[in-house]
């Protein structure tokens, strides 16, 4: 499995093929007019910024730190659980 570190140096290309091939999504938030989708590696978490308005991929971000998940908290839904 790829590293944190050698992920952020990877070309934006081997970004995409990583997300699409060695991740699982989890969730989606809405940042303005962007979509940002949140998949997770074994290792780290990673970020696809999507531009409805341009139709493209703007940014990939990969974290390992879980404080930064609390951006997905709101979109969370416990109810499904049947607590």
């Amino acid at each position: 499995m790829i590293t944190i570190e050698d992920f952020k140096c990877s070309p934006f290309e081997k970004k995409c093929d990583i997300v699409t091939t060695s991740t699982n999504y989890l969730a989606m938030r809405m940042l303005g007019d962007c979509k940002v989708y949140l998949y997770h590696t074994e290792n780290f978490f990673i970020e696809v910024y999507y531009s409805s308005v341009h139709k493209k991929v703007l940014m990939i971000n990969a974290f390992k730190n879980t404080d930064e998940l609390m951006a997905y908290a709101e979109s969370v839904s416990l109810t499904d659980l049947g607590l």
